[in-house]
């Protein structure tokens, strides 16, 4: 027995030293029918979680229960898309949403599309920022070295900014190539910086993966980046080490290497219940399983079961 237990611990510390994690955590639950559509986290392990149809937003410290962080409707807000939380500024940024076109009324009557700040420790309202076209949806939101925030917007193809003590958002970059393809298509959607201090978006539908140049503060040129295999409903985009993690909502969490004009596509884990989001804690990537089908997809009416983060071990 303890022979055994000797080389199962030999064996536990080689995965460790091949993938740089020991993978013990567990999924963790959110409010039944409450349709994430996002997740962030700060640096003490605490999610925060959006709703699709409820609109606020959940706190979930270490080891603890889902908590109220923003009440539904707070600072004029609707449904919740886009979450990020930005521990050097002490705001969280929310995308709110009037998605009463897809048949989901949302905690509110507000119109439009907005970012919203909130304190990050107690939630209170901080600003509100409406997008310019009246057809936007706020998708995602990532944060700049220098306190800038970068917003996506779905349903035009422009890429929002709004700087450190801006009092509205201004087009960044805009490219017919970020622009909604055909009467099916969904545009930008996942958003972030990577390593090598550039900008990249996702597009829903059809799936891909662009490049936006950053030089001193603003928008180069907009590449389309090659992938090794085709993404199916690219969605969130997360920077990670060196490269990005994205997800697709086929199911699967990958793994993104840019060398140049191409990106290596790697799978991390498949399987996933209809994910949306990810968010990075430690050298694990915490997955929400949106299930949107279940309520404005071909599931709709069905139940769709509990909704958890699910933990996925990253490599280093």
């Amino acid at each position: 027995m303890v022979q055994r237990a000797l080389c199962a611990a030999v064996a536990l510390s080689f995965v460790v030293m091949l993938t740089g994690v020991a993978h013990s955590e567990s999924p963790v639950g959110v409010h039944d029918k409450s349709f994430p559509e996002s997740v962030t986290s700060t640096s003490d392990g605490a999610l925060y979680v959006g709703s699709f149809n409820n609109g606020g937003v959940t706190r979930v410290a270490p080891g603890g229960k889902p908590e109220e962080l923003v009440k539904p409707g707070a600072n004029d807000s609707r449904s919740t898309l886009g979450v990020l939380a930005d521990e050097k500024s002490g705001t969280l940024y929310v995308c709110s949403n009037d998605i009463s076109g897809f048949g989901v009324k949302g905690p509110s009557d507000v119109k439009g599309a907005w970012l919203k700040t909130f304190d990050l420790k107690t939630g209170a309202p901080k600003g509100s920022f409406g997008l310019a076209d009246a057809k936007s949806l706020c998708n995602d939101i990532v944060v700049g070295s220098d306190g800038t925030a970068y917003v996506s917007d779905s349903f035009t193809p422009n890429v929002y900014s709004l700087k450190p003590g801006g009092t509205a958002l201004e087009v960044w970059a805009t490219s017919p190539a970020l622009a909604p393809v055909g009467k099916d298509g969904v545009g930008l959607d996942g958003i972030a910086i990577g390593a090598d201090g550039n900008l990249y978006v996702t597009t829903f539908i059809p799936g891909k993966l662009f490049k936006i140049a950053i030089k001193d503060g603003k928008a180069g040129e907009v590449t389309e980046l090659k992938t090794s295999r085709v993404l199916d409903h690219a969605d969130a985009l997360r920077a990670h080490g060196d490269g990005l993690l994205v997800i697709e909502g086929a199911g699967r969490l990958d793994k993104v290497t840019v060398k140049g004009d191409e990106a290596q596509v790697e799978t991390i884990k498949e399987g996933l219940a209809e994910p949306v989001s990810v968010t990075v804690v430690g050298n694990t990537g915490w997955v929400a399983e949106g299930k949107l089908s279940y309520i404005i997809g071909e599931n709709k009416g069905k139940d769709p079961g509990p909704f958890k983060l699910e933990p996925v071990a990253l490599s280093k």
